[in-house]
């Protein structure tokens, strides 16, 4: 079956999931007293969370479920008191249910069960088009899509020639793979298909890997993408976008 790209009309996808129920552990201090998706990047004068509700609303969703965990009530009382470009509603795991299974149970409240949907994990601070990647995933009749990134090595690498002399020193290169970018499209019938305890990435994925159901859509070069999970992370995501560095 061939798709026509210029006559099929892309189905919108327009509610999205946020998984924020993580402990943030690594980047103490910040966390101490704010769930990590509530960390400000220094200079932005937003929490990574609104960046993302921004985003989103930007890209014609309309609907956010935002699953919550460590310290939800200050993540609940940000989103009470701040004016946001679409509907929020907020759900609080009663233990912890793992990735999979904190991402089937908000997907329980998602207002319209059979349209696709976005998810996000809570620390990732990225601009791209949704809207690409939702062509993607319906191009290919996917049932999972995930963004790829490619992000920079932490180390310098050290280019040798086949003598074992060595010829260059490169400052952080760009990864040779492409990682999970935590950023998802989902089709209706994922939900159902999720574990109810643990993590869908060393069950769901995998089994629809093998089935050629899961797609893999890499960033476009230039969209801005890092997983906040450490205090430099914040740091150089902070340079990175031009703000003031962290004190």
């Amino acid at each position: 079956m061939t798709h026509d790209t210029t006559a099929h009309e892309v189905t919108p996808v327009t509610q999205a999931v946020i998984l924020a129920g993580g402990q943030g552990s690594r980047l103490r201090p910040y966390t101490d007293d704010r769930p990590k998706p509530m960390v400000e990047i220094p200079g932005t004068g937003t929490p990574i969370i609104g960046h993302q509700l921004d985003w989103l609303a930007a890209e014609g969703v309309t609907d956010v479920v935002v699953s919550c965990g460590h310290l939800a009530e200050v993540l609940a009382q940000w989103l009470d008191n701040t004016p946001l470009p679409l509907q929020v509603t907020t759900v609080i795991e009663g233990e912890p249910l793992g990735r999979g299974g904190g991402l089937k149970y908000a997907a329980k409240s998602l207002p319209r069960p059979d349209e696709p949907w976005y998810a996000t994990n809570g620390d990732i601070w990225t601009r791209f088009s949704l809207r690409g990647m939702a062509a993607f995933h319906e191009e290919r009749d996917a049932v999972a899509t995930l963004a790829l990134a490619r992000p920079r090595i932490p180390w310098g690498a050290v280019e040798t020639n086949e003598f074992g002399q060595v010829l260059d020193f490169i400052e952080a290169p760009p990864s040779p793979f492409l990682i999970n970018a935590g950023v998802y499209v989902f089709a209706p019938a994922f939900a159902a298909m999720l574990p109810d305890l643990g993590d869908h990435e060393r069950t769901t994925f995998p089994r629809l890997a093998r089935e050629r159901r899961l797609a893999g859509y890499p960033i476009p070069q230039g969209a801005y993408w890092r997983a906040i999970d450490t205090a430099k992370d914040l740091r150089e995501a902070a340079r990175e976008l031009g703000a003031a560095p962290v004190v």
